[in-house]
């Protein structure tokens, strides 16, 4: 395991350094590198089962609770709908319902919300969403929109909040 490690931290080592000189998209070699690295290294969780049923009203709950923290980079679809930015990060913002993303299990989604990616744009969420607001975002994410369905979120489209204007 520990040969295992450091192999990966010299390619993940080379890989930035190579990197570093310029900001471009991430090749397959590095993508696949991150991709491993967060699955089997990165991310914990694997068997944490979601104490939450999947139920219409869990759904909704999820829902509301990604529209207050998450769709200011997914998309209110949770697959980037008009989000500026979102192709042009490196690594760039994934769509949540990729399948890269979905094969996450539920407890992995749980943990990485909770704690974020480093170092990706993905921010944790603790003390700011509470666990069941957290678990409630998984089982959205099992369920999310068409993409584009949801429009994209009035912050880039150009029109005023509704509320600032009474």
């Amino acid at each position: 395991m520990r040969l295992r490690l450091a192999s990966v931290a010299v390619a993940w080592g080379v890989c930035s350094a190579l990197a570093a000189c310029r900001v471009t998209a991430p090749g397959r070699a590095e993508s696949d590198l991150a991709e491993w690295t967060k699955k089997n290294i990165t991310v914990r969780g694997k068997g944490t089962r979601n104490p939450l049923p999947d139920t219409a009203q869990t759904r909704r709950d999820g829902k509301e609770a990604f529209d207050h923290y998450c769709f200011v980079c997914h998309g209110l679809d949770g697959q980037n709908t008009g989000v500026p930015f979102a192709a042009g990060l490196s690594p760039p913002v994934p769509s949540l319902a990729s399948k890269q993303v979905q094969s996450y299990t539920d407890g992995q989604l749980q943990w990485i919300i909770e704690n974020g990616i480093a170092p990706s744009g993905m921010p944790a969420s603790h003390g700011i969403l509470n666990n069941e607001e957290t678990w409630s975002i998984v089982v959205y994410l099992r369920h999310l929109p068409a993409a584009g369905s949801l429009g994209e979120p009035r912050v880039y489209s150009g029109e005023e909040n509704d509320d600032a204007q009474k």
